[in-house]
């Protein structure tokens, strides 16, 4: 679907600032929609230059509405209409009026009745709203149609007024609750004038027993809210009583509602309220077990390093008592390899998701690999490049597998002085690359990757192929030993 800009390149004159007001219209306007059970096309003027009268109006936005029928089936998203063509459009625009006593016309097989809204900034009409409704469905309205008619008229004539959409009004409209998940409508003291069903069933669920209208809505959700286990409902009775575009959420142990308050205003008078509703009582507890279950996930990664870390240290108690000095060189590998796996572990502890820091934790690697290094004062590791964050399920292989392929070349790859190990990662869209190069005497002939009863290697090669779906490379370089890593993300 074309955006604003398409559809009014080369034929509007609307600044960055109008454009941003239309925008900021559509993104609220399926409220005005559903009060009114009407579709609703957004017409832009087609000129070259504000100061020149429009040739016609190109339709850049249209909503279906969710309380009714749409009038529509097609969209009508830049069509276009000579001036003349559509009176009511015409005269708002010119007028700056709304235009509402017209005449309904058979659509179809639908008799329809439209308005036009202007819609002002700045002092200046920049658009103009249609209204398409079904002109039978307005014979005989229930008590629910006729406020919510009532309402939306105050809104749309906010629009002609230019206070709707709400200034400073940032995050408090997101999510929007939608019209038919309840409504409540204030008078200008903060009495509820109006309830619909929905409504009165979220207050039903909090526990009010009593009737909802003629009580204001700030006294009955202190009143239920009372119990609540986390009381912080202070000035509750002040952020519900209408003045004040405000979003409000009240809990106790039944139930949690969320309250959006809209004020109405006619030019500088406010006039009462509207409140959309929302029963948030089932999110809310999905969302407290989310937080439990995150929390018990973190939990459990802690107490997995811990234990790792206490069979790490058993290993090494025995491997001082054994005078084999192969076995006690094997006991310290487990050791340093259940190290790498306890310190994906830890990242995981302090982790709100489930995801490693990977540069992070190879900076531990490097650490931890330079510290047991007999070496350690003649040698110096160079990294460069970055991986990112990893998914668990690949981090403790890839701890490992990095682990083992740093000991392997400080063990066997470096030179006698000066010696640099350089470890490179390189991160595309779809790949990780990981290179790890030293200075040393190179692999020996007839190196076979496959074949090698190097144990470390062996480890390497199984945890690459099996659970990264990698392939690792090692290979003689003039100036030493150089693996390459390649996985898939």
């Amino acid at each position: 679907m074309p955006d604003f800009e398409t559809l009014m390149h080369g034929r509007s004159s609307i600044s960055i600032d109008q454009a941003h007001k239309l925008r900021e219209l559509v993104a609220d306007w399926q409220l005005l929609s559903d009060l009114s059970f009407a579709d609703l096309v957004l017409w832009v003027p087609i000129r070259k230059d504000m100061k020149m009268w429009p040739t016609g109006h190109v339709a850049v936005a249209h909503i279906r509405p969710t309380t009714a029928a749409t009038i529509f089936t097609n969209d009508i998203i830049g069509d276009e209409l000579i001036w003349g063509t559509n009176p009511h459009i015409d005269a708002a625009l010119s007028s700056g009026e709304i235009i509402r006593d017209s005449q309904p016309e058979v659509f179809g097989e639908i008799l329809v009745k439209q308005e036009a809204i202007p819609v002002l900034f700045e002092e200046q009409v920049i658009a103009v709203i249609s209204r398409h409704r079904n002109a039978d469905l307005m014979r005989s309205p229930s008590k629910l149609e006729l406020n919510y008619r009532e309402i939306a008229h105050s809104l749309y004539r906010m629009v002609s007024e230019g206070s709707f959409p709400y200034k400073d009004a940032g995050s408090l409209f997101e999510p929007v609750p939608r019209v038919g998940d309840g409504l409540i409508r204030l008078d200008v003291s903060g009495v509820i004038s109006y309830a619909s069903p929905n409504a009165r069933s979220a207050f039903s669920r909090m526990g009010w027993k009593n009737e909802i209208e003629n009580n204001k809505l700030g006294e009955i959700a202190e009143a239920v809210a009372k119990n609540a286990t986390n009381p912080h409902e202070e000035g509750i009775r002040t952020r519900l009583n209408g003045k004040t575009l405000r979003r409000v959420e009240i809990d106790n142990q039944g139930a949690t509602i969320d309250l959006l308050v809209l004020p109405l205003l006619q030019k500088d008078d406010r006039i009462g309220a509207i409140v959309l509703l929302q029963n948030v009582t089932e999110l809310r507890r999905r969302e407290r077990e989310l937080v439990t279950k995150d929390a018990t996930i973190r939990e459990i990664h802690h107490r997995v390093k811990n234990n790792l870390q206490t069979v790490s240290a058993l290993l090494r108690l025995q491997a001082r008592r054994i005078e084999d000095p192969s076995a006690a060189m094997a006991l310290n590998e487990a050791v340093r390899r259940i190290a790498s796996i306890a310190l994906v572990h830890e990242t995981l502890s302090n982790s709100s998701e489930n995801t490693v820091a990977f540069d992070e934790v190879l900076t531990h690697l490097v650490t931890h690999a330079l510290e047991l290094s007999p070496r350690m004062g003649q040698l110096r590791i160079e990294r460069k490049g970055e991986l990112g964050s990893l998914e668990s399920r690949v981090a403790t292989p890839l701890s490992l597998v990095v682990t083992e392929l740093m000991h392997n070349a400080l063990e066997h790859g470096l030179a006698e002085q000066g010696s640099i190990l350089r470890i490179e990662l390189q991160r595309y869209s779809n790949e990780c690359v990981i290179s790890i190069v030293d200075d040393g005497i190179g692999l020996p002939d007839g190196f076979d990757l496959a074949t090698s009863s190097n144990l470390g290697l062996q480890i390497v090669r199984t945890l690459t192929e099996n659970e990264l779906k990698g392939v690792l490379t090692l290979k003689s370089t003039a100036t030493g030993t150089q693996a390459n890593l390649r996985f898939p993300l």
